[in-house]
This record gives C-alpha cells, sequence and structure tokens, in this order.
C-alpha cells in the first residue's frame, strides 16, 4: 500500500498526454503530406520533361525527315545522272567498236599498201607551145631541152632514189596523121645515132612509127649528154621507144584518126627496174 501510494505520490498531478500526442500528428501529417506532395509534383516535374524532350525528338525527327527527303532527291538525281552517264557509256562502247573496226580496216589497207609496191609516175610532155616538134621533124625545140635539163632530170634523180629504178625509157607518140616526109633511113642509120656518131636530124622518117622513135632518141640523147658530162643521172640506162599513134592519151589503142592531134603528140618518161631474165627457147 505504500509503495503504490509513493508512485501516485510522484506523478504529477496536471501532466496531459494529448497535447503531445497532438503534436505528434500533427507532425507526421505533416511529413506525410510533404511525401505525398513529392510524390505527386516529381510525376508531373517527369511529365513536363518528357514532354518536352517529346518535343524536341519530334524536331529532329521533322529535320531528319526532311533531310532524309534531300537525300532522296539527291540519290533520284545521282541515279538519274548515272544512267545518262550509262547510255553515254553504251553509245561510246558502241563508237569505240565502229572506230576499232575502222581501225582495224586502215590497218590492213595500210598493210595492203605497204606490200604493194608503189608505182613510180609517168611523166607527160605534150607537144605544144615551146615544147612543140616541128612537123615531121625530131629536132629538139630550145623550150623543151630547157626544161629537160632544168627539170626532167631533178625529177629523174628523185625518182630513180624514191623508187630504186635503174631504167628510165623514154617514149614518142604521134597523132595519126600520115608522114610523108620520105623513104625512111633508120635501118641504115639508126645505131648511128644511137652511138652519137650521127645526128638525129639525119635521120629520115618513113612513119610515125619512126618519128616517135627519132623523137624519143633525140630526148634520150640530152640526157647521156648530162649524164656524161656533169655526173648525174649516173647508174641510170635510157632507152627510147616510139608508140607512134597507136596509144591514146588516157591509154588503150586510140581509133582511127587521120586528122593532126596535138593532144595525142607527147613524150612519155616511164620510170622501171630491171629484173631477172627469163629466156624462151
Amino acid at each position: 500500500m505504500l509503495k503504490t501510494r509513493s508512485r501516485r505520490h510522484e506523478m504529477p498531478e496536471d501532466f496531459d498526454v494529448w497535447p503531445a500526442f497532438t503534436d505528434l500528428m500533427s507532425n507526421a501529417f505533416m511529413i506525410l503530406s510533404f511525401l505525398l506532395l513529392l510524390a505527386i509534383i516529381k510525376p508531373l516535374v517527369s511529365i513536363s520533361s518528357l514532354r518536352e524532350t517529346e518535343a524536341t525528338l519530334r524536331q529532329q525527327l521533322l529535320g531528319l525527315q526532311t533531310d532524309l527527303q534531300r537525300e532522296q532527291q539527291r540519290a533520284t538525281s545521282a541515279q538519274a545522272q548515272l544512267n545518262a552517264l550509262s547510255q553515254q557509256t553504251q553509245v561510246l562502247a558502241q563508237q569505240n567498236r565502229t572506230l576499232s573496226q575502222q581501225n582495224q580496216t586502215l590497218e590492213q589497207q595500210l598493210e595492203q599498201e605497204i606490200a604493194t609496191p608503189k608505182a613510180p609516175p609517168i611523166i607527160v610532155i605534150r607537144d605544144t607551145g615551146v615544147y612543140r616538134f616541128e612537123s615531121g621533124s625530131a629536132s629538139v625545140p630550145q623550150g623543151l631541152e630547157t626544161y629537160v635539163r632544168t627539170q626532167l632530170v631533178p625529177q629523174i634523180e628523185a625518182n630513180a632514189k624514191q623508187y630504186n629504178i635503174d631504167v628510165v625509157e623514154v617514149i614518142g607518140h604521134t597523132d595519126g596523121q600520115p608522114n610523108n616526109v620520105g623513104d625512111s633511113n633508120l635501118d641504115r642509120n639508126l645505131e648511128k645515132v644511137a652511138t652519137g656518131n650521127t645526128q638525129v636530124n639525119q635521120l629520115v622518117p618513113g612513119s610515125n612509127a619512126d618519128l616517135g622513135l627519132m623523137r624519143a632518141l633525140a630526148v634520150v640523147q640530152i640526157l647521156q649528154g648530162i649524164q656524161r658530162t656533169e655526173g648525174r643521172l649516173q647508174g641510170l640506162e635510157f632507152r627510147p621507144y616510139s608508140a607512134a599513134q597507136l596509144v591514146s592519151p588516157t591509154g588503150g589503142f586510140a581509133d582511127v584518126n587521120r586528122n593532126p592531134d596535138e593532144r595525142r603528140r607527147r613524150i612519155e618518161i616511164r620510170f622501171t627496174r630491171l629484173g631477172q631474165v627469163t629466156r624462151v627457147e
């Protein structure tokens, strides 16, 4: 009894627990409210941030789409250019094949030309103007002799070197006008004229064949004189021939024409090369 009374005596009579409990609950409520507020605000902040991020991403996506469209347009343009270049390449390839074929053809033609020896030129001296022989005569006109010495000799030397020729043929051509000079003495005197012992003007033609040969021989004598005295035309042989009125200026046999025709009268210079002799017995 004494102990119970003592404890009761120790406790204050005015002690009240409810205010303290109320403060505690109030503080707890405030803490819970704060936590709840945080729980509510945090999602709101996260949502706002997400919306900002979404807006930023949308803008970036629009930019990427714009860039993608631009790149697609560039790709389309590049593809079109590529297609055009491909067509051009095909055209160029076809042209290259054509040029290659043409080049092969030209090479074949060139090989044929190289393999085929080129013919030396034929020099034709027309019987006209200062080069004209007097009718029925083989005396060389002064103009013709000047041409032979100043122009024909260099041409002969050049062609002899270029074509490796060793024979120069001089051919006399006449027209179809009959030759009535007199009886021919060529059979008796022709060799004497060829060796230089008799002048050409000592020969008497009895035909156009005689006259053509005499005129060719007169030109040959001038060339042989240059060869002996001037040291030119070395290694060449000169041979006179006569075609009379037989060959036309365009080649082939001439038609019968007994009228004077200076177009048919001419001296031809031809270049040949001696070959191996084949004897037929």
